[in-house]
This record gives structure tokens, C-alpha cells and sequence, in this order.
């Protein structure tokens, strides 16, 4: 059990963050079936075959491990558009007595890896880079967008109802009592959070379970499975072609895949579209009054009015 206590500084501060090396390590546990998820099965049978190729020997024995497997390889984002590029950059300045604590938590067989921590550092910095690269980066902006559509609809409820709201359905495993929010793992610690507070990171690749991130100095951080997966590999649901023959194929396609509120990239990935187009989709629909937009933060978000759910139900 992981126990994260609320000071009053730290229960104000709570945000969401994207993690592109969090996405994958979790590609690769899933690749060596630590995590399971029918979702990935699309993808699955084609990167472990790539995966079998790579030069990734050093990674795999550290992801090997069934209860800690490093922090420092997947720094936290200290941004909404953290790329994987300044995560791999923070790797390569890891302090190596920091690399060296945490690869004699790895419960695994590391080899002669630990030696040389430097060496360790580097090495497993390359291979991380190849792993981005050839598993995850080509499938970035399906990811990207299921990630962003969750931390909307959790700020949504952090809004409403604070943070108790947002923990109240995040996983099962994860619950607010008192002061004190209890992760239901093996690992065991407590953990006081400060000033930072508490940084939530949706995972594509996090199914079935949740992940903390809990060793100083790096910002306390909850990793948990993200909403919608399944639309990730799975094809766009085709528009009802009644519909389609009134507004257009493309319209009515986006149109039905706005169950819930999303921005025009989040929209042209999901559906293998250029953003320019589905911003003049997008455009053209609102000011027929059958959609609506709001702006969150740098992003504009689009909703089914209630004359666009009209027009699905009139065809349902």
C-alpha cells in the first residue's frame, strides 16, 4: 500500500500531465506481458515481432522487474507538451548515484548493468530512444489524443468536485481517505506531499493497474489507465449513411465520434484525417448550430449542441 498524505499546500495542487516515455515503458511491459488489456491486440502481434529485433537487451532486463522498474526513465512532464525528445534529454543528466539507487531497487536480474551507473544511464537512454521510435512515436497522435480526451473529462470533475471527485472513478485500486490517498499495490511507503502536490498521468499503455512514482526527488506522481483505449486501433465507427447524405461523410463522422468533447487533433487522428480539414468540418458545423466550442487552455473543444444530438437520435 502506497499512502500519499494531503498537507494543505499539497491537496491544492493537483494536475494532469502527458508522459510520451511513460507510454513507452508501458509498451514494452506489455510486449513482455506484465500489463494485458484486449485493446492492444491489434497492435501487440506486430510490435513484439519488432520488438524481437531491437537492440533493447539492458532495457528489457530492467523492465523485468515485478515491482519497481526505475523512475528516472520516464521523467515526469513538467508541461502539457513535454515531448519525448526533453524526456530522453533529462535521462542523460540523471546524476548517477541517482541511477544507481534506483537500479539496486530493480527486483530483476540486471546483470553487470548496475556496475557503472553512467554506462547504465547512457545505454538505457539509447534504448528507450529506439523503443520511442520504433514501437510508440508512429502511433503518438492516436495516443496523444485518448490522453488528452481523459485529463479533459478528469478536469472536468477536479472542477466540480475536487480532487475526491477525480479519485472517485479512477481505478479501483485508488481511493481518498481523510487526508490520505491509498494505492493499493505491493510496494509499501508514505509519502508527504509537498509543495508540488500531485501530478496525475493517464497511461494508454497502463491497463490493468495504476503506478506510482514515490522516490525522491522526482515530483509524486500517479499513473493510471486512461479512458477510451479501445478507440485507439479500432476503426472509426462508420456515420449513418442517412446522415451522411445530408451533411457529408466527413461531417457525419465527426459528428458521431463527439461522445465526448474533443479538439480538432484529437479529432483528425482519431479518424486518419489532416487538422486542416477537420477544422473546416469542425467550422462549418458549429455555425450551423449543430455543434459548440469552448476554450481550454491553448485548446478549443468541440461538443454536440443539442440540435446535433437531435439529429443522432432522429436517426437512432
Amino acid at each position: 500500500m502506497i499512502e500519499l498524505e494531503l498537507t494543505s499546500r499539497g491537496a491544492q495542487r493537483v494536475r494532469f500531465g502527458i508522459s510520451p516515455l511513460e507510454e513507452a515503458m508501458g509498451a514494452m511491459q506489455v510486449i513482455l506481458g506484465r500489463r494485458r488489456h484486449p485493446a492492444y491486440l491489434p497492435w501487440l502481434t506486430t510490435a513484439r515481432a519488432r520488438a524481437g529485433e531491437l537492440p533493447i537487451d539492458g532495457l528489457r532486463r530492467v523492465l523485468s522487474g515485478r515491482h519497481y522498474i526505475t523512475d528516472f526513465l520516464s521523467p515526469p512532464p513538467e508541461a502539457p507538451e513535454t515531448t519525448a525528445e526533453w524526456q530522453l534529454a533529462r535521462i542523460r543528466r540523471t546524476p548517477p548515484e541517482q541511477v544507481a539507487a534506483e537500479l539496486a531497487m530493480v527486483d530483476a536480474d540486471l546483470g553487470d548493468l548496475a556496475d557503472d551507473p553512467v554506462r547504465a544511464r547512457d545505454r538505457l537512454a539509447d534504448e528507450m530512444a529506439i523503443v520511442w521510435t520504433e514501437l510508440v512515436e508512429g502511433q503518438w497522435p492516436r495516443l496523444r489524443a485518448v490522453l488528452t480526451e481523459d485529463i479533459a473529462y478528469r478536469s472536468r470533475r477536479l472542477a466540480e468536485g475536487g480532487i475526491r471527485l477525480v479519485l472517485a472513478d479512477l481505478n479501483p485500486r485508488v481511493r481518498l481517505t481523510g487526508d490520505q490517498v491509498l494505492i493499493d499495490i505491493r510496494s509499501r511507503s508514505r509519502l508527504r506531499l509537498d509543495r508540488r502536490g500531485l501530478l496525475l498521468l493517464p497511461g494508454a499503455f497502463a491497463w490493468p493497474g495504476v503506478g506510482v512514482m514515490a522516490v525522491p526527488p522526482w515530483q509524486p506522481s500517479l499513473l493510471y489507465p486512461a479512458r477510451g483505449i479501445a478507440r485507439v486501433w479500432s476503426p472509426a465507427r462508420e456515420p449513418d449513411r442517412r446522415l451522411a447524405a445530408v451533411l457529408g461523410r466527413t461531417k457525419a463522422a465527426l459528428l458521431a465520434s463527439l461522445d465526448e468533447p474533443a479538439c480538432t487533433a484529437a479529432l483528425a487522428a482519431r479518424l486518419g484525417l489532416a487538422p486542416g480539414t477537420v477544422s473546416a468540418h469542425l467550422t462549418a458545423l458549429r455555425d450551423a448550430g449543430i455543434l459548440t466550442s469552448s476554450r481550454n487552455g491553448h485548446e478549443v473543444r468541440y461538443r454536440r449542441s443539442d440540435l446535433g444530438e437531435g439529429l443522432l437520435v432522429g436517426i437512432g
